[in-house]
């Protein structure tokens, strides 16, 4: 009997002390979370908007987690590249990437992307709106909406606008205003939205819808012209440039969006983790100052559910506006 009982008692402790060693471990995945570097992926090259952003949220995360946050550069292919390297890390919120509106529109352009948009990433949260500004070249004839329509329709084809690939925002706004205004305007698709700015800035493309983060500096610097912009309101820092509906083209709007996401089965602890930080930073006022005076609103503090339906209503949204456009990849 005695033998047995303390057969049981070595059993005990020999159980409590696995149970000790195995604590931490199981507890490592959500209590102790971040315990190495983080990497924050950007689907476009350095300036970027999604890379400003990046770049804001990383530092304050660092300052926050005492850890690493590393924002890694990986362009190309209009954004799938970036997004496909999120799509394929291991879901254990190391890897977290920046999407954008433009993600939602690829999939009704490129049949073969390499990932599911719907289902292959787990949303954290929304950050911020972007509007975009109509920028011309100098050498544009025109110091308004209307001379620019009316110099378009009076040189059917000379005038051109560029974008950052097919199916990017600025092609879609440019795509809508050609159709909204009945002029010959030709669509000149560039890599990014950075080589499109600077085939504007060199003249080689007259026209295009440049987001405002990237539109204010080179307006601010006389680079361009900003004939009008697509919020519904006007810029506090293009105070004296009207919205395309002042400007005389009623009812065209549009947003674009950034915000977080994760590799699908991510664990809910660490998905709630970031939005929770995610929203405290957005509501810092140094942050929300700095976003704005390049033309990004931070969004409203969202739940990672309310993220996804923005993202596949977006999915649902693009899909049908491409099928009646016909817009392809080229």
């Amino acid at each position: 009997m005695f033998k047995l009982q303390r057969r049981r008692a070595l059993a005990a402790l020999g159980s409590a002390a696995l149970a000790l060693a195995c604590g931490p471990a199981v507890a490592n995945t959500h209590d102790s979370y971040p315990n190495k570097s983080i990497r924050l992926v950007v689907p476009l090259p350095p300036g970027s908007p999604p890379d400003v952003l990046a770049r804001v949220v990383s530092e304050r995360l660092q300052a926050a987690w005492g850890q690493p946050v590393v924002v890694e550069n990986r362009p190309g292919a209009t954004g799938m590249i970036g997004l496909d390297a999120v799509a394929r890390s291991a879901p254990d919120g190391y890897t977290m990437g920046i999407m954008f509106m433009t993600h939602t529109v690829l999939p009704s352009i490129f049949r073969s992307v390499s990932y599911d948009t719907a289902t292959a990433f787990a949303p954290v949260a929304n950050l911020v709106w972007l509007y975009n500004v109509l920028v011309v070249h100098p050498s544009v004839p025109a110091g308004s909406l209307q001379e620019l329509i009316a110099t378009a329709r009076a040189n059917p084809g000379s005038l051109t606008y560029a974008s950052g690939g097919n199916g990017s925002p600025a092609h879609l706004i440019g795509e809508s205003f050609r159709q909204m205004t009945g002029v010959d305007i030709q669509h000149i698709p560039y890599r990014g939205p950075a080589e499109a700015l600077n085939g504007l800035l060199a003249g080689d493309t007259s026209i295009m819808f440049a987001t405002s983060s990237v539109a204010v500096p080179m307006v601010r610097a006389g680079k361009v012209k900003a004939l009008a912009v697509t919020r519904p309101e006007r810029f506090d820092v293009l105070a004296d440039v009207p919205t395309l509906e002042e400007a005389g083209l009623p009812g065209f709007a549009m947003r674009e969006w950034e915000g977080v996401v994760a590799p699908a089965g991510t664990p809910p602890a660490i998905i709630e983790r970031w939005n929770r930080e995610l929203a405290r930073i957005m509501q810092e006022p140094e942050v929300r100052a700095s976003l704005e005076a390049l033309g990004m609103q931070t969004a409203d503090a969202n739940t990672p559910a309310e993220f996804e339906q923005l993202i596949q209503s977006e999915l649902s949204t693009w899909a049908e506006v491409i099928r009646r456009s016909g817009i392809e990849a080229s």
